[in-house]
């Protein structure tokens, strides 16, 4: 650690403080405020911890300035080209690439825990029909901690494990049967003899009366999409499960409350959201005028799946995605669907105009995602699920992580008090 440091002076009590400057391996450098209340009696304010670093970890780095994503140290695409989801799996819980031992050995694990309880079945029957997948998820996922008793001991580092591998079987079997509930078809057990995707594509698109095969295009571009997904630093998400990881709540019910803060349409609904886009500017006729509506400020429309909060430049997900997307729509799309059409033609302006050129409103991954799920045949209210099954493994990751860090403490964020000076209670018949 650098002996460098920051000194802050507050004018008005004439105190003063050294503050360590901390540096970790790649990234910049942070000012440690461990010390700032408890000396000078100040808080920090930065509304949406835009500015904080809320934890130490070695999972995943993003240099969002340079459109750099690594997990574990691997540059996401080394492992995009190389890599299997399984694979990375196995990197982002363990810290390490697997030996072809340890991966057969996770893969077979991961198979013999991706049935999920009988009794859940009837779980299902409880939501209507036309319920939001996501608001299936958060309650069958949720109530795992109360099948699974003897994963519940957070600080036993078998229970944890066992725990991890559960989540991340079970969630595909999960998500499937979400979907099977809303088109009211029955649910398919899971096939051990087939990868994690495929397993899932069977799961959801398979029906009793007759035999499915998995398209291998469909199976490659959807395991991509999950390497891509699979972990993205201290997003929204990922910090809920850890906040809620710190009150020492069972991992079930963390990973549940990740499922829940990735449902909004500014994290994981964003590529549902891209897809309602296009079908609103529903033909390529209007695209100009919605490319100006998207440049107006006074005007409420923008266009989604474009430019990122943390990335500057090119999101990398997106220059590994878009190729793929492309494959896919050559292959498999419906060559008659317009929103194919309107989507590649959106992709193309947006490319060539100074505007969005000069702001870095390039198409992201969540852009890419969408349509490709599309072509697969994966309904919109389905898309943030598939991201769920992705997330799920840097949830677990990032709070294995948390609950072994020897300095992990309850989270407590504090907050500038800007309400009603201190008064006294007025009995309401002489209130005005």
């Amino acid at each position: 650690m650098s002996k460098d440091t920051v000194t802050i002076t507050d004018n008005s009590s004439g105190k003063t403080i050294e503050l360590p400057i901390r540096r970790g391996t790649v990234g910049p450098p942070v000012v440690d405020i461990t010390t700032l209340y408890k000396e000078m009696g100040l808080f920090t304010f930065d509304p949406g911890f835009l500015s904080t670093a809320s934890c130490r970890s070695s999972i995943t780095y993003i240099d969002g300035d340079n459109g750099v994503l690594m997990y574990r140290g691997y540059p996401i695409e080394q492992l995009a080209e190389k890599s299997t989801f399984l694979e990375v799996a196995h990197l982002l819980l363990w810290g390490e690439l697997p030996t072809k031992d340890q991966l057969d050995k996770f893969t077979s694990l991961i198979r013999r825990h991706t049935l999920i309880n009988e009794s859940l079945k009837s779980f299902y029957n409880g939501f209507y029909h036309d319920a939001h997948p996501m608001a299936v998820m958060v309650g069958v996922f949720g109530s795992l901690s109360a099948f699974y008793h003897d994963s519940l001991d957070i600080h036993d580092a078998g229970h944890r494990e066992l725990a991890a591998l559960r989540m991340i079987a079970k969630m595909p079997t999960i998500a499937a049967a979400s979907y099977k509930h809303t088109v009211g078809e029955p649910f398919v057990y899971p096939k051990n003899t087939l990868s994690y995707v495929g397993n899932l594509l069977n799961m959801m698109f398979a029906v009793p009366a007759e035999e499915y095969a998995v398209d291998p295009i469909a199976e490659r571009a959807m395991d991509l999409i999950f390497i891509l997904h699979a972990d993205h630093e201290q997003n929204a998400s990922t910090s809920t499960v850890r906040l809620s990881g710190s009150s020492s709540a069972n991992p079930f019910a963390c990973v549940s409350s990740g499922i829940t803060a990735l449902w909004g349409p500014a994290h994981g609904g964003a590529n549902e959201a891209v897809l309602t886009m296009l079908e609103e500017i529903g033909d390529v006729k209007n695209i100009g005028k919605y490319i100006d509506k998207a440049k107006d400020k006074n005007d409420p429309f923008r266009l989604m799946g474009f430019g990122h909060r943390i990335y500057k430049k090119y999101d990398p997900r997106a220059k590994i995605i878009r190729q793929m997307c492309h494959e896919v729509l050559a292959k498999i799309g419906d060559k008659n669907d317009p929103l194919f059409e309107l989507a590649l033609r959106l992709e193309e302006v947006a490319l060539n105009d100074e505007y969005f050129q000069s702001r870095s409103l390039y198409p992201n991954v969540d852009f890419y995602s969408g349509i490709i799920y599309r072509a697969i045949g994966i309904p919109t209210n389905m898309f943030t699920v598939m991201f769920a099954i992705a997330r799920t493994v840097g949830w677990v990751a990032q709070w294995m992580e948390m609950i072994a860090d020897p300095d992990q403490r309850i989270a407590r964020p504090r907050q500038i008090y800007d309400g009603a000076a201190p008064r006294n209670y007025i009995p309401i018949e002489q209130r005005k």
